[in-house]
């Protein structure tokens, strides 16, 4: 095992990538991030992203997608779209990164999403990729006194969902993010490092009240192979955000 890679997640830079997509992951890699996970790719050419990618010799390993939780012939069919980009750039992880949860789930509303997780799953895993799933803190509602992320993870076969811990969001919910790294040790390929000032207010890593730090010491042991920084405010620019974060890393050893 190794140290996880730092990566970015893009949508932390946004308001550049709208504008110029393929100039922001340079930015990105300019400012010492070992790895990109996207966030959309602006009608941009796989083969483009993925000659960049080299140049740079910059890791994106993932990408969120949206996924169409309605129709399953149209889920079905952008599946195959979004599976083929992904391969031609050379991603292993397809992240969900939300799901259309009521405001006070059932357990018929998890088993539903949860069946769907297991369906897009499969194709992912058949295609040689691995699907994932991102938490916000509404994933964290009780249902049978257990937290709906926990059904997620039970409900569907290891081999079809690996989780993308987003801990900040975890840390919103009331729960300890270390406690849930630990718990699902080797289903959790992935984290976001998010951190939050106060209510639903984010601020650069190592700023805010979630304790991202004691994740650090036990990342590699519980399989984690890459953080991913992500910001949604920022008090000055979204650049000058993705910096300061990053020396968090440096300044612990990664």
């Amino acid at each position: 095992m190794a140290k996880p890679i730092i990566g970015l997640q893009l949508y932390t830079l946004r308001d550049l990538t709208e504008k110029d997509f393929l100039g922001t992951i340079r930015k990105a890699a300019q400012l010492g991030y070992k790895a990109v996970e996207f966030a959309g790719f602006y009608d941009t050419p796989a083969k483009d992203v993925r000659a960049l990618l080299n140049e740079l010799d910059l890791l994106a390993p993932s990408a969120h997608i949206g996924i169409n939780y309605g129709d399953a012939d149209v889920r079905s069919a952008e599946l195959d779209r979004q599976i083929e980009y992904a391969q031609e750039i050379g991603l292993q992880y397809i992240v969900a990164p939300s799901a259309p949860l009521p405001n006070q789930p059932t357990m018929d509303d998890v088993k539903k999403l949860a069946a769907i997780f297991e369906e897009v799953g499969r194709k992912v895993s058949e295609a040689g990729l691995q699907f994932g799933y991102h938490n916000h803190d509404f994933e964290f509602k009780l249902v049978n006194n257990k937290p709906v992320m926990d059904h997620f993870l039970e409900l569907v076969p290891a081999q079809y969902l690996v989780a993308e811990f987003d801990l900040g969001w975890i840390h919103t919910a009331g729960y300890t993010p270390v406690d849930y790294v630990k718990q699902y040790s080797g289903r959790v390929p992935l984290v976001h490092f998010k951190d939050f000032v106060e209510g639903h207010r984010d601020t650069e890593v190592g700023k805010g009240a979630v304790d991202l730090k004691s994740v650090l010491p036990i990342a590699e042991a519980s399989g984690i192979k890459y953080i991913f920084v992500e910001q949604e405010t920022f008090s000055s620019s979204s650049l000058e955000s993705a910096a300061i974060s990053l020396a968090f890393f440096h300044k612990n050893g990664f």
